[in-house]
């Protein structure tokens, strides 16, 4: 029986079990190498069994910063999020109180932690629990969205179901904008 490998505290992103015992010798043999890969994400050491998750990957142009708080904040800030994101956020914040939601408060997408190259964003509310890591892999120029969602009762469950549909086009769509903001030059 093969043994999956203990993750250490700061093995974060997508790394690669190996089954066959080789090494390859290039980046580009993993796959022919037989690994498979093994995802791991702050979001899903802290809600190991959601009832949602995914995983968004975005190649990033060079030159972009490794440091994965900077693309957190930079991923969640007004200026990096689409017209028809906000508009969706601001309809989301009127009519969530007709079901007994709370409006989101200031700051909801603030960065709880940093641990290697991920940032994670906690979140817990009557009608759901939400994490969102935020990796960098400054080595294969990836940025990675591991969103993890634990509905809580029937307000969860309706709130999140138009949801559900949106959230990889929204999310893929903020991060496209955060590599770009990030690449522009600073005052």
């Amino acid at each position: 029986m093969l043994q999956s490998p203990v993750p250490s505290p700061y093995d974060q992103g997508v790394t690669t079990e190996d089954l066959s015992g080789e090494t390859p010798e290039h980046p580009q043999d993993l796959a022919r190498a037989g690994s498979s890969p093994v995802f791991r994400s702050l979001a899903l050491d802290s809600i190991p069994v959601p009832d949602y998750a995914d995983v968004i990957v975005v190649p990033v142009p060079a030159g972009r910063p490794s440091d994965p708080r900077i693309w957190a904040e930079t991923l969640f800030s007004p200026q990096s999020m689409p017209a028809w994101v906000t508009a969706l956020m601001g309809l989301r914040q009127a009519l969530v109180g007709l079901v007994g939601i709370n409006r989101a408060r200031a700051g909801v997408f603030d960065v709880a932690g940093v641990r290697g190259e991920e940032a994670l964003i906690s979140v817990d509310d009557t009608h759901l629990d939400f994490r969102c890591g935020v990796a960098y892999d400054a080595g294969a120029r990836l940025l990675r969205v591991t969103t993890a969602v634990r509905l809580k009762g029937w307000r969860g469950r309706l709130y999140f179901a138009p949801v559900r549909l949106l959230h990889p086009l929204v999310v893929h769509s903020m991060m496209v904008r955060a590599a770009a903001r990030l690449h522009e030059p600073r005052a």
